[in-house]
């Protein structure tokens, strides 16, 4: 037997349980993973809590890094002591060992470790989708990103910095200003203190930026639509501070002809060419120098409920992983 979380209802951090659970064997198409670290990430509050309803009872996390133990009928491009990483459903990260879908992983270079794997692919494939495929970035252009201290923020200041983009970013402290600078943003903005639409306009001569990377929600939503120029871009990829009220048509129209996108990445690597080239990707610029994956916070995976409260609470920055 092994230890893995399990909730059997929807809420708060207390609905998570450290139990044991029986593994089997893997079928066709799948592999069993002895994991060494899983990735937390703020898609795992809003499945746990019911923000976004799963079958019940259920695992969490979805993301991981480990060895490979046994592969099942069907199995070829993947072998029993390789080390992989994934970010994908089925949930069940958040286990000591697993048996999961074979398509879902990818080898990690020798270069890329566990914990680093653990702290990225999620995160790191996030970026790599929004900056190449959603909206493809161009250099000498600039755009805003909020929550640039966050896991997601610190990979993108670094990444659009390499590719010569300016990034204009919104955090919380001055701390998380000077640790967003640190890693390649351009100008902050400490919403805590600054109007973040006004002090756009003020960087940016009055223009705006061609395109918003939103993953705050409820608390920037709108205010990110007036940052935008004529024909600006929307992309809104998360909910941290809640659900913003819902937007009429009409306001794109109004805010110059905006578009909104609400993209998923899991919709960007379905395919296994697609995941292998979005992971390719984001290994070469990890291996090349140019990204650092910073693991702020460790957590042993039994105090998943504390490392749960400390996320909401934003008192993390960078990536933060469990150890099984």
């Amino acid at each position: 037997m092994v230890h893995a979380i399990r909730f059997h209802e929807a809420g708060g951090p207390e609905v998570m349980k450290w139990e044991e659970v029986e593994v089997g064997d893997p079928g066709p198409g799948e592999i069993r993973v002895k994991q060494t670290a899983a990735g937390l990430n703020f898609i795992d509050i809003y499945l746990r809590s019911g923000a976004r309803p799963v079958p019940m009872p259920n695992g969490l996390g979805l993301e991981g890094a480990g060895k490979i133990v046994a592969v099942g009928e069907g199995v070829t491009d993947l072998a029993v002591g390789d080390r992989i990483g994934y970010a994908d459903m089925p949930m069940g990260s958040y286990a000591e060992e697993r048996v999961m879908p074979a398509k879902i992983a990818v080898k990690l270079p020798d270069g890329i470790s566990d914990e680093q794997a653990a702290g990225m692919m999620l995160k790191g494939m996030t970026v790599q989708f929004l900056i190449k495929s959603c909206f493809p970035v161009e250099k000498g252009s600039t755009v805003l990103w909020h929550a640039a201290a966050g896991g997601v923020g610190l990979i993108a200041c670094q990444w659009l910095n390499h590719l010569g983009v300016t990034v204009i970013g919104t955090v919380g402290s001055a701390e998380k200003a000077e640790l967003a600078k640190a890693h390649g943003c351009h100008h902050t903005i400490n919403y805590a203190e600054e109007n973040f639409v006004e002090r756009v306009k003020e960087l940016t001569d009055g223009a705006g930026v061609p395109v918003v990377y939103d993953s705050v929600g409820k608390d920037t939503l709108r205010g990110s639509m007036e940052c935008l120029q004529r024909r600006g871009y929307l992309i809104s990829f998360g909910n941290a501070s809640g659900a913003p009220e819902p937007v009429e048509l009409s306001e794109l129209s109004a805010h110059g002809s905006i578009f909104a996108a609400r993209p998923m990445l899991f919709d960007f690597i379905a395919e296994r060419d697609e995941l292998l080239a979005c992971a390719g990707d984001l290994f070469d610029v990890v291996s090349s120098g140019a990204v650092k994956i910073e693991v702020n916070q460790t957590y042993p995976m039994s105090e998943i409920i504390q490392a749960h409260k400390d996320l909401v609470a934003r008192k993390t920055t960078g990536s933060t992983i469990l150890m099984a």
